[in-house]
């Protein structure tokens, strides 16, 4: 009788694990270490890191210009917050590419997701707080429509957990800035566009 050696154990003990793991549907276990993932999953990364990416952009302006307290500190939150969201994602992203998962639509249309305005008009705004949140709460409402998408859809549990975050926190500054653009509303020329006065969104 052939003895199996100490060292061969672990080695069939490893491989028991992998045929038993992989006896799971092939599309939800295509990324091991993130616990499944899908082509929603990597077309979400991919639509909302440049969208990350350009709210910093906004945000940097807004650390330089910004003309009270509540916009600069928003803008400094914007700017680390959205920083730390970019490195996650980066990392899952990379997992699902490394794991064969192809990227697939998020289905969000272009003009949902906010960023139909140019960010270097913040350079020479005046007044900036205004104009700057006016730019903010639509980008925002894209960064939710697009989160709300990957929560529905999307399956690495990491990406679904940061899209609940993204929705929790930009529906936050979303009411934080009607609050403080109505407040603004008498220098500023005029009540807030749409939505102004119906309550908190989050």
């Amino acid at each position: 009788m052939r003895l199996i050696s100490a060292r061969t154990l672990p080695a069939l003990a490893a491989a028991a694990t992998l045929a038993v793991a992989g006896c799971g549907d092939d599309e939800t276990s295509s990324s091991k270490s993130g616990g499944g993932g899908n082509g929603v999953d990597r077309a979400f990364v991919a639509d909302m890191i440049p969208h990350h990416e350009s709210a910093i952009e906004m945000a940097k302006i807004a650390q330089q210009r910004g003309e009270s307290a509540f916009v600069k500190e928003l803008a400094d939150d914007i700017s680390s917050s959205q920083s730390e969201e970019i490195a996650t994602m980066r990392r899952e992203d990379e997992a699902l590419d490394a794991a064969g998962v192809k990227r697939g639509s998020l289905g969000v249309p272009d003009h949902m997701k906010g960023m139909d305005h140019d960010a270097a008009k913040l350079k020479s705004a005046d007044p900036f707080d205004a104009a700057f949140i006016k730019m903010m709460i639509p980008h925002h409402e894209g960064a939710v429509e697009m989160a709300k998408v990957e929560l529905a859809k999307g399956e690495d549990r990491e990406l679904k957990a940061l899209a609940q975050d993204i929705i929790d926190a930009q529906r936050r500054e979303i009411s934080e800035m009607r609050e403080h653009l109505g407040g603004a509303a008498s220098s500023d020329g005029g009540a807030p566009d749409e939505e102004h006065g119906s309550g908190h969104s989050g």
